[in-house]
This record gives C-alpha cells, structure tokens and sequence, in this order.
C-alpha cells in the first residue's frame, strides 16, 4: 500500500511537469496587431467662432433727440446709407446764423470793392489838387508881401492852407492804400469773410453729425435705440458687423503647433447646423503662446460662407496637417511611448514578435491617425506587433491568442481647447 501512494504521487507529478513543460513550450498567449500598409491622414481638431472683419459702434457725438432710426437686426446697408437721424434746433440755428453773418462778410467786401476803394481814390486825388492850390496860394501871398501890397498875416494863413492840405492828402493816401488789394481795410474784409465762411462749415459740420451714416458696407447686429430717445454722446445706438471675408478664429493646443502651416485646407462645423459642413483655409497662426491656457491662436478665411453662418457662431475646424496614401501603419496603442509620455524606453517602441519571442523593437513614428499611427523606422509590412493589453516580456516566449484587424486608417483628430 505504501508502495501504491509513492507511485500516485509519482505519476500526479509528472502529469503536472508535462502539462507545465507543454504549457512553457506553447508560450504565453498574447493580442498581436500586424503592420500593413494603408492610407491615413492626420487632423487637429479646434474650436472657435465666426468672426467678422471688424464690429462697429455707430453712436452720436451729439446729445440731441432721436427723430427716426432706419434699420433693423439683420438688415444689410451700404456704407454711406442713412441708419439714425437726429434732431437738434440749437445746430440748425446756429447754421443759420454763420451763413448770416457769412453774407454780411461778403456784402462788406463788396462795398469796399465798389464803393469805400473809389471813393477813396476820388478823396486822393482831390487832396492833391488842393495840396498843390495851397502852394500856389503861399507862392502868391510871399510875392504881394515882398510887393508890400499884404500884410505878414495873409502868408502866415497860406502857410496853414498849405499843411492842412498836405495832412489831408496824407489821410487819403492812407485811406486809398487801405482800400486797395493788400491793403489793411481789404485784408480785414478777407478775414472776416474767411472767418464766416469758417463758422458756416462748423455748424454745418455740427448739424452734418445729426444724421449717422454707414461709414461701410455691414450688417445690423443690434439696435439700442429707439426713435424719441434721446442719444447720449459715446453711447452705442447700433452695432454693425462689416462685410466683408469671413473668417474663423480659434485656439489650438500648443503641442499641435508643429504641425500648422498657413494655406493648409480644413473642415468646418457649425453646432447649430451638424450635417452642413464648409470648407476653410487657414492663413494666420498666432506669433506667441497663451502662457495661461497653453494654447496657440489660429484664423482661417471662409471662401464660400454657407448662408446659415452668422458673427460669433460656435464652430468646430478640423484642419488636415498631413496624409499618406499608402503609409506603413500599426494600431496606435501598440506603439508604447509615441506620445512623448512617460516612458522607460529612450523613445517609441514596440514589442515585435520573432522567432516566437517577444522582442523589443525601437521605431520612428510619423502621421497618427485614428486609432493607427504610422510607422517611418524599425517594422516592416506583415510584422506580428504584441498589444500592451499582454503582460509580455523581452525574450519570453510567445504565441498569438487572437489577430485584431488594424483600424482604419482615417484621420485621428488631435483635439484642442
């Protein structure tokens, strides 16, 4: 009996020993994933809104009342239309009163030209004629004294004659000069005509600012007034949005910088219209780094803007950075530290399976699409790739539990804030 329990025991053991030495000799099962060839293109994804090329705050530089307001949310005007007219009859009399005094400028000038100058002329000339009567007069009244035929006191009265008549001729000279082109009295006139017209182009420019114009081709985004209300000076009645290109603008995470070149064509989304996607082309990738949030600034230009897109709609642009028509691909998750992680291995790797041993093989990765990334360096087409998901190690040996097709190979969006 003791004999029969050893050779039980015996013969347990070596049941267990070939079923761990066939066990051993199998290897361990494992998920593999195998290299091929396929297309894939690779896409960052961001979000964003539409923008418009500028937004305008019409407002009055005036406080007056408004009389009428003469468009609506939604409504397209040209630039130079009308939008608001106001009323101020402080500006109106004030124009009225420029151009009064503009006419009472001009009329002053006018009666210098063709009365004050003639005249003058006239008072010249007569001075002269009587400046040189004086003289004659006192040649005359000196003769007859040395005659003895007057007294001293007739020359001492031509001798008066004489310098009133040169004082007189002075002043007319003086007014004469003054009336003639250059002239003081001419000047004057020209500055206070200069000086009216001066007030005219105030007040009208005064009462010009009670009508609000479209100072260029826009929609109307807001209106904030209402025709009876009184506009207050700086405080916003309509909001245009220019028309013009329209454009996206959003942020992309800043480890997709790399990756962005102006001209690249992308795909846009509106939330509010999921199934109508547009095309886009990006044209401006910011200079500098948001150090807060990590991301990077970038704008696209709408070519054709479908008709539902509106300023400050939400969208969604997936811009395509790079694709391969036949690129040698592998499941992304087989590739361990192909993001830059956290890593053991000096870079990306894989565990290849040769020979019926798991080896770890170093490779260079390229484009990531979805759910594959491409590999440039370190596999070839047909190779056996062992998913992480299996705990196996370098050197042990392994056999394959179940193959897993590849994924397809459309663009993996690389998503951004």
């Amino acid at each position: 009996m003791r004999r029969g329990r050893w050779l039980t025991r015996a013969l347990v053991l070596a049941v267990l020993a070939a079923g761990a030495l066939y066990l051993f000799g199998r290897g361990r099962e494992v998920d593999i994933v195998t290299v091929q060839r396929a297309p894939i293109v690779q896409s960052v994804v961001a979000t964003g809104r539409v923008s418009t090329p500028a937004r305008i705050e019409v407002s009055s530089q005036l406080a007056a009342r408004i009389e009428g307001i003469a468009v609506r949310e939604g409504e397209s005007v040209p630039a130079g239309a009308v939008l608001v007219r106001l009323r101020s009859d402080e500006a109106q009399a004030a124009l009225v009163a420029a151009r009064a005094a503009l006419r009472e400028a001009e009329g002053r000038q006018r009666q210098l030209v063709r009365v004050q100058r003639p005249v003058s002329e006239q008072l010249l000339a007569q001075a002269q004629a009587n400046l040189r009567l004086a003289g004659q007069e006192l040649a005359r009244a000196r003769e007859l004294l040395e005659r003895g035929f007057v007294a001293q006191a007739r020359v001492d009265d031509a001798v008066r004659g004489e310098a009133n008549a040169a004082a007189a001729l002075a002043a007319a000279q003086a007014q004469a000069q003054a009336n003639r082109d250059g002239g003081a009295e001419a000047e004057l006139a020209h500055i206070r005509i200069e000086q009216a017209r001066a007030n005219v182009a105030s007040a009208s420019a005064r009462l010009e600012l009670l009508t609000l114009r479209a100072p260029v081709d826009a929609q109307v985004l807001t209106r904030a007034a209402e025709p009876g209300d009184t506009a207050q000076v700086g405080r916003p009645l309509l909001t245009l949005a220019e028309r013009g290109e329209t454009r996206i603008v959003a942020t992309v995470d800043e480890k997709n910088l790399r990756h962005l070149r102006a001209g690249q064509r992308a795909s846009a989304l509106a939330d509010a219209f999921p199934g109508e996607p547009f095309g886009a082309e990006l044209y401006y990738v910011a200079p500098s780094v948001d150090a807060q949030r990590g991301t990077v600034e970038v704008r696209l230009r709408v070519p054709q803007p479908p008709a539902f897109l509106k300023p400050e709609m939400t969208v969604s642009v997936e811009m395509v950075v790079g694709r391969r028509d036949a690129a040698l691909v592998v499941a992304a998750d087989a590739v361990r530290g192909a993001d830059g992680g956290a890593s053991t291995e000096a870079g990306p790797s894989v565990l290849v399976v040769r020979g019926g041993r798991a080896e770890r093989a170093p490779v260079e990765v390229g484009l990531r699409g979805v759910g594959v990334v491409e590999v440039t360096a370190g596999l070839a087409e047909g190779d056996a790739v062992i998913l992480p998901s299996s705990p196996a190690r370098p050197g042990e040996r392994v056999r394959q539990r179940a193959a897993r097709a590849t994924a397809s190979a459309r663009a993996v969006p690389m998503m951004s804030d």
